[in-house]
């Protein structure tokens, strides 16, 4: 069984305290590696590593952060089955989800090396006579990221690999139960190159962790992706603390299928857009708000699909539904499930669980008063929810304290663009489902689904501080 040692200042480390914690494999439940957990002295050393790079590595240039980046990517993809395997073993993604976040990473990388040469101030007209005035952008100096489990290698090279684009140094802190594909980040970086305490990477435990990273003054910014409560949690102490902060966090993302869709293409749409990664994923399209012409066909229609889904083996490439990544979550969707039946919905297909597999699942019927219509599940089970028409699909999917994505399928182009306009939603994807995303775009939600945006620009904006400079040409004309 191997051991995973903290990454601290360009080096592989012990816990300063010893302590290791099991990674387990969630298909199996056997043991995958033993990692190592780093103290509050680790958190330390970390932070003040990072702190000690920063200024060194916010004056390199474009073409030195741009190199390491694209040697990166190029590593990554000769290395990519390998990656993937991790992924499988650690995360219990599926086969091809593997192949895909590894792949995406690759690209994600080389994005991120064209960011470096596209960091712009611009010049500003002033009404001052003979004044030149301009904004430069800087790097913070320090940033802090947590990342989720669920895209563990995707989510956090997002977080690194822009970050360190705009010249800023790094701490990560990889999810409890997938550690070791954050510390292959640090390898994988390592290998490309980069100086000694530009990254840190710190698997450890929140009781451990506490604030710190949200408190400390020498990190200037924190960017998360998790579940709204602890989101919430960071926001309000980094508010006290004038932290910057971006937001990633969940969802119950709706996909509205009008009465003129394709019926089998919104099928198609649908499956992929909850089952991928078991449902575990924010933006999954988790509540079906369907026109009532065609809501039973289209029930019909979903579960002969669904039932045809494999669930087993994630190594094996025909596999769709892997493991969740804890088998106490199939409980919890029990509990809405149950719930949803109580009140009068219908079980399409699923509904069932075997240790940390749970049936791909369809709940049809379901209204605004059930749990499951706006609580998150973050598992194989969708809910299917009868529309009137449009207007009232629009009021459906709106009726959510969460706003991350959005699907939308149907022929008339105007009423497209018109209902997307108004879903309370960061990304609106029409004629897809609600799972989308490229390393360049503003990825990012509204209301409890986060803050800030990540991705391409979107992040060169959020990481970096606009100064503004101005050049007197000549004297200034003083009052006294």
């Amino acid at each position: 069984m191997k051991e995973y040692r903290l990454f601290i200042n360009g080096e592989w480390v012990p816990s300063s305290t010893g302590t290791t914690a099991d990674d387990f494999n969630p298909a199996t439940g056997e043991v995958y590696a033993k990692v190592h957990q780093a103290s509050r002295d680790d958190i330390e050393q970390a932070i003040a590593s990072a702190y000690r790079a920063k200024d060194a590595w916010g004056k390199t240039v474009p073409a030195q952060r741009e190199a390491i980046l694209i040697k990166a990517a190029a590593i990554l993809e000769e290395r990519i089955p390998e990656f993937a395997e991790v992924l499988i073993d650690e995360g219990g993604a599926t086969f091809g989800k593997a192949m895909f976040e590894s792949s995406f990473v690759v690209t994600l990388l080389r994005s991120a090396a064209g960011e470096c040469r596209r960091i712009f101030g611009e010049t500003i007209p002033s009404d001052a006579p003979g004044l030149f005035s301009m904004s430069v952008r800087k790097p913070l100096g320090v940033i802090a990221g947590i990342s989720p489990f669920n895209f563990p290698f995707l989510l956090a090279m997002k977080k690194v690999a822009l970050a360190l684009a705009a010249g800023n140094t790094f701490v990560l802190k990889p999810a409890s139960p997938t550690p070791v594909i954050g510390l292959k980040i640090a390898e994988l970086f390592e290998a490309a190159g980069l100086p000694k305490g530009v990254l840190n990477v710190i698997p450890v435990k929140g009781s451990t962790l506490g604030n710190t990273l949200v408190e400390d003054p020498r990190i200037r910014m924190v960017t998360f992706t998790g579940s709204t409560d602890v989101g919430k949690q960071l926001a309000e102490v980094a508010g006290r603390h004038q932290k910057k902060i971006t937001l990633e966090m969940g969802g119950k993302s709706p996909l509205i299928v009008l009465k003129d869709a394709d019926l089998d293409y919104a099928v198609d749409a649908a499956v992929f857009g909850i089952f991928l990664h078991q449902g575990q994923v924010c933006m999954a399209n988790s509540r079906l708000i369907v026109e009532a012409e065609i809501y039973d066909r289209f029930c019909e229609k979903l579960a002969a699909k669904v039932k045809g889904l494999k669930v087993g083996d994630p190594h094996k490439p025909d596999t769709v539904i892997g493991p969740l990544i804890e088998a106490k979550q199939c409980a919890f969707i029990d509990s809405q499930v149950k719930d949803a039946l109580a009140d009068g919905a219908r079980i399409l297909s699923g509904g069932k669980s075997e240790g940390a597999f749970y049936q791909p699942t369809i709940v049809a019927d379901v209204t605004r008063k059930m749990r499951i219509f706006d609580e998150e599940s973050f598992g194989p089970v969708v809910c299917v929810i009868k529309a009137a028409d449009s207007e009232e699909a629009l009021a459906l999917a709106n009726d959510s304290s969460f706003g991350l994505s959005a699907g939308l399928i149907t022929n008339d182009l105007q009423k497209a663009f018109d209902l997307s306009l108004r879903l309370e939603s960061g990304m609106v994807h029409i004629n897809d489902s609600s799972i989308f995303d490229e390393p360049h775009v503003p990825f990012g939600g509204v209301k409890d689904s986060g803050v800030g945006r990540e991705g391409g620009h979107y992040s060169m904006e959020e990481m970096t501080e606009v100064k503004w400079i101005t050049v007197q040409m000549g004297k200034r004309q003083f009052p006294f």
